[in-house]
């Protein structure tokens, strides 16, 4: 009754009598700072407690949401008896808010140029809204200004006495309210308060199939030369989750690419660089939607966009 009483409120109109029909309207509730449904009773029910036909609200898929945002359908079927199919079509929406995104690179940044240029064309559900670098005149940091784009230095040293310490790169991400870190060929270790203020919100691409060829000293050209000379037939990026050492922490996704017979350095680095373009993209496109989901035994997986119960 409670629930009746607040969505009647929004729909002034409608009425709960199952006789009466009304055309279906999309309306807007905005609920802000929204981060758990214990906040708001009304919302953990998927059908709030109305009769059957006469209201169709919300489906609460998580425990935790972390939009701002919902659209409820108020409608009102012209028979008490509606049709499954069109309770299905008449499900509410959840509106997941655009994530904001911090970039770290130490280099040309290409990577961060694809999430910017999926974003920008839309394909992508968030937004870079800072870049974070340790060479403030490498070419990611340039394309950064020249589109607009704050920079930010991190960490403090002898070349860059203007970098942040590290409780400075938080406060300062968390003024730009970043939802997630993305490491795009950012060379330095990330501090441990930083990954404790942003807990499994931290991710990295890698140039070879982890746990091979990663660690301290595994960057750029070195993983590709190492890789060719083991003998290796396959290799291909890695998407990580960051923890306090180099490429330890959970893989969330992988890309297979052959090594040729032939290869050099360069030929297989440049074809793993082409992967590593989609894949990043591909990732960050799954966690602005919110896709990323963890299995009992603490393994991350991705939801498929088009069938939510196959992963990969």
């Amino acid at each position: 009754m409670e629930a009746q009483q607040i969505i009647s409120r929004f729909c002034p109109k409608s009425s709960l009598a199952p006789s009466i029909p009304m055309v279906k309207q999309p309306f807007s509730l905005n609920f802000p700072h929204l981060h758990s449904l214990s906040s708001y009773p009304f919302l953990q029910s998927q059908n709030l407690g109305a009769p059957t036909g006469a209201l169709h609200a919300i489906s609460v898929v998580d425990k935790e949401v972390y939009s701002s945002s919902w659209r409820i359908w108020c409608s009102k079927s012209s028979s008490s008896t509606a049709e499954p199919e069109e309770d299905r079509k008449l499900r509410a929406q959840v509106t997941v808010r655009r994530k904001k995104l911090a970039v770290f690179v130490s280099g040309g940044g290409s990577n961060f140029r694809s999430i910017h240029e999926a974003s920008k064309r839309g394909s992508l559900h968030g937004d870079v809204t800072v870049l974070v670098t340790n060479k403030r005149e490498c070419g990611g940091a340039q394309y950064a200004r020249n589109n607009g784009i704050p920079v930010i230095l991190f960490p403090i040293a002898k070349d860059e006495p203007e970098g942040l310490s590290p409780s400075d790169l938080v406060d300062t991400l968390r003024k730009f309210e970043v939802d997630f870190v993305l490491l795009a060929g950012y060379l330095k270790l990330i501090p441990v308060e930083l990954i404790r203020a942003y807990e499994r919100s931290i991710f990295n691409i890698h140039p070879s199939l982890l746990p091979a060829f990663g660690g301290k000293g595994y960057y750029g050209m070195k993983v590709q030369k190492a890789v060719i000379a083991s003998g290796a037939r396959f290799s291909g990026p890695t998407i990580h989750f960051v923890d306090e050492h180099y490429d330890t922490g959970r893989i969330l996704a992988q890309r297979v690419v052959p090594v040729l017979a032939n290869d050099t350095a360069e030929e297989l680095a440049a074809r793993v660089l082409n992967e590593e373009h989609q894949l990043y993209v591909e990732v960050v496109e799954a966690l602005c939607e919110e896709r990323v989901v963890w299995r009992e035994d603490g393994v991350p997986l991705i939801q498929s966009k088009e069938n939510p119960n196959e992963f990969r």
